[in-house]
């Protein structure tokens, strides 16, 4: 099963069919766990309404390949929640509107 989010190696491996929308030429992530939903959050660098929100971590977005897949390595924020650190396809909901993706990881 192909999902366009997947945990693979403590990295969440994001399809560059949701990265171009939503990140477009950022190439850094600000990135939060957000333990009472069970979803980590990923927003681009230039959502400052997220920072006052919350106190994110900032991320660099590596890309995979040519087709436009990124990966950003969280895995301090799995060790430091003590989160299922398994591959697997993750759910996930995009709010187009504040350029916010939220991954569900419990």
């Amino acid at each position: 099963m192909i999902t366009k989010i997947n945990l693979k190696n403590s990295h969440i491996y994001l399809d560059h069919e949701l990265v171009e929308p939503i990140f477009g030429e950022i190439h850094y992530a600000y990135v939060t766990y957000v333990k009472e939903q069970g979803n980590i959050l990923i927003t681009p660098v230039s959502s400052q309404w997220f920072v006052k929100l919350y106190k994110p971590t900032q991320f660099l977005l590596k890309s995979r390949n040519l087709k436009g897949d990124k990966t950003l390595a969280i895995r301090e924020i799995l060790i430091d929640n003590d989160l299922d650190t398994t591959d697997r396809p993750l759910g996930y909901e995009i709010i187009e509107k504040t350029s916010l993706i939220k991954v569900n990881i419990s």
